[in-house]
């Protein structure tokens, strides 16, 4: 990707799972910096042990912090801004924390690249800020109006979002889970049998961010055109690969859970651009002008679903398990069992 030859990128969160599926992509690029920008200096330590690449610098800092976030970012070209609260029964439990980290950690991250005038930023968020039920969706939700409100007002810094569902075996997703169930020989605990949930890789989704910042204009965001399976499709499918016969036990919907997913608004869908294996949401540029949102309104709404978990591709058991055998974890697991 020629746009990030000899460019210094900065990636918030960079410990987390998308931060280290990123950066072994960025690295094969020629690029001139890469920063890594977290709080937790032992999983920092890990990652620089692990890569040992000079072009690699590691900041100890936390998004809450205008000044630390402003300092990271002087002569930084390029921001993936993926720090975030994510639990979603943490967040129920600590709204304000995840408010202080999604919201007003963004809106430091995006302020801050305007003063040093960074070229572009990409944000992630999730789908739970589609109908957010829950605080972890909620604070999402507001991280993309903060987005689209700051690409309003510069011109010199573009800001693009990026929209994904469950990424597949990251840092407290259920499929390491249901693996250290069926290997301990316990029962896997699943909350809902019919619930559906977007299937993505990790890979897909760092696929989807850059594709997102070579394509993207200010205000946009983008969503992967993804298939779903219901947890208990899931299940099966880790028990078949396995070769496991523990049972599965229903524990019921977990607080702030929804039966499933949505990518897209039907308001984001009657606007939303094709493009092919994706989405652009381009970006909402009217102004405060009231009286077109009371006398004027869109009839195609009324007409279109929503993009969801349960109108999407669903996949059998035989196709989960052929992508779930295409993910290095599993395999690492498999090899290991």
């Amino acid at each position: 990707m020629k746009e990030l030859e000899n460019k210094t990128i900065l990636i918030t969160g960079g410990t987390g799972s998308f931060g280290s599926t990123v950066l072994k992509k960025l690295l094969s690029y020629n690029v001139k910096e890469i920063r890594i920008f977290s709080r937790d200096e032992k999983k920092q330590d890990d990652m620089r042990n692990t890569f040992r690449d000079p072009k690699l610098k590691f900041i100890i800092g936390d998004v809450r912090n205008y000044k630390s976030v402003y300092d990271a970012s002087k002569g930084v070209d390029y921001i993936y801004h993926a720090a975030a609260l994510k639990q979603v029964p943490s967040c129920e439990f600590y709204p304000l924390e995840a408010i202080k980290t999604n919201a007003l950690g963004t809106d430091n991250v995006l302020s801050a690249a305007i003063e040093n005038k960074v070229l572009k930023v990409v944000c992630l968020s999730t789908d739970k800020a589609v109908y957010p039920v829950n605080a972890m969706g909620m604070t999402k939700a507001l991280m993309e109006k903060i987005l689209v409100s700051k690409s309003r007002i510069t011109s010199e810094t573009s800001f693009i979002g990026t929209r994904y569902g469950n990424v597949m075996a990251s840092r407290g997703s259920v499929i390491p889970l249901f693996i250290k169930q069926i290997k301990n020989n316990e029962p896997i605990t699943i909350t809902d049998p019919k619930m559906t949930r977007f299937m993505m890789s990790l890979d897909e989704a760092v696929d989807l961010v850059l594709y997102a910042f070579s394509d993207g204009e200010n205000g946009d965001i983008y969503v992967q055109k993804a298939p779903a399976a219901t947890i208990e499709t899931l299940a099966l499918a880790l028990k078949e690969i396995f070769k496991s016969e523990v049972p599965i036990k229903v524990i019921g919907t977990r607080h702030g859970e929804k039966a499933y997913e949505s990518l897209l608004s039907r308001e984001e869908f009657v606007k939303a651009v094709d493009k092919g294996n994706y989405y652009k949401v381009p970006d909402d540029n009217r102004d405060l002008n009231y009286q077109n949102y009371f006398s004027e309104g869109e009839i195609e709404v009324s007409n279109v679903e929503d993009y969801n978990s349960n109108n999407t591709n669903i996949l059998n058991v035989a196709q989960m398990k052929e992508v779930l055998l295409n993910l290095d974890y599993v395999k690492e697991e498999l090899n290991n069992a």
